[in-house]
């Protein structure tokens, strides 16, 4: 037992000291020496490991590994450099971060601000708006910016577009106009939400044949995708599952 302890000792200090030398949030410190070795072999492959493998799979092995161990973190650094300068493209980061946790009245109240002057009509920024907006049950307020946003053209008629202009359509009960654009999304878009939320749709107006042969389609195609993203792609398809009935 000492042997082993002694070599988890020296492995959890030699990995302090890279900390230090290279520059690493302090809080590393605290995972190494507390989760002895686990939190050693974590840091390891999320910090050391991609160093020499390189490439943009490291990199994402990286990000990845520090979003599940400080999921706070990217939101902190975006509130920050909003705050030392609110450019468009600052407070966008800032709302998106808020979004992935969650802060959707928060996000919303950062794209409002952001839809200004030069940036007013700026097709990213009303999409992601509306998408606040749905989430927060304010689909009334939504419609008008994706209506909006379809009259600027082609490149504005995106699946993403369509898909918040059927949920808006969706929650305001205006049954058929949202089918025809959760339709046109679920064939367009790539992944599975699209599916996923045209098959609630189907199932949430009693169509439940139609929702089940949806979701079919959706296992299909989750049979032939890399396991990388079936743990998200599940996601939706329990989503899709449950509407089904």
């Amino acid at each position: 037992m000492i042997p082993l302890f002694g070599l988890s000792l020296i492995f959890s200090i030699a990995l302090c000291v890279h900390v230090v030398r290279s520059g690493q949030a302090m809080y590393w410190l605290l995972i190494i020496l507390m989760f002895q070795p686990l939190g050693g072999i974590v840091y390891l492959l999320a910090i050391v490991a991609p160093e020499f493998m390189g490439g943009t799979r490291a990199q994402q092995m990286k990000a990845a590994a520090r979003q599940a161990l400080d999921p706070q973190r990217e939101y902190r650094e975006a509130s920050r450099d909003a705050e030392d300068a609110p450019t468009v493209t600052n407070l966008s980061r800032l709302a998106a971060a808020a979004t992935s946790l969650g802060k959707h009245e928060e996000a919303e109240r950062i794209y409002a601000q952001a839809l200004q002057g030069h940036y007013a009509d700026d097709p990213a920024l009303m999409l992601a708006r509306a998408n606040s907006l749905i989430e927060l049950g304010r689909a009334a307020e939504a419609l008008p910016l994706l209506e909006a946003l379809g009259e600027q053209g082609v490149k504005s008629r995106t699946p993403q577009t369509a898909l918040a202009l059927g949920r808006a359509q969706a929650a305001l009960g205006r049954t058929e106009e949202a089918d025809v654009s959760l339709r046109w999304a679920a064939a367009h878009l790539p992944g599975f939400e699209g599916m996923a939320r045209y098959a609630v749709f189907l199932g949430q107006t009693g169509r439940k044949a139609e929702a089940r042969e949806a979701l079919a389609e959706l296992d299909k195609r989750l049979s032939k995708t890399h396991p990388r993203f079936r743990k998200e792609a599940k996601g939706w398809r329990e989503m899709a599952a449950a509407a089904a009935g």
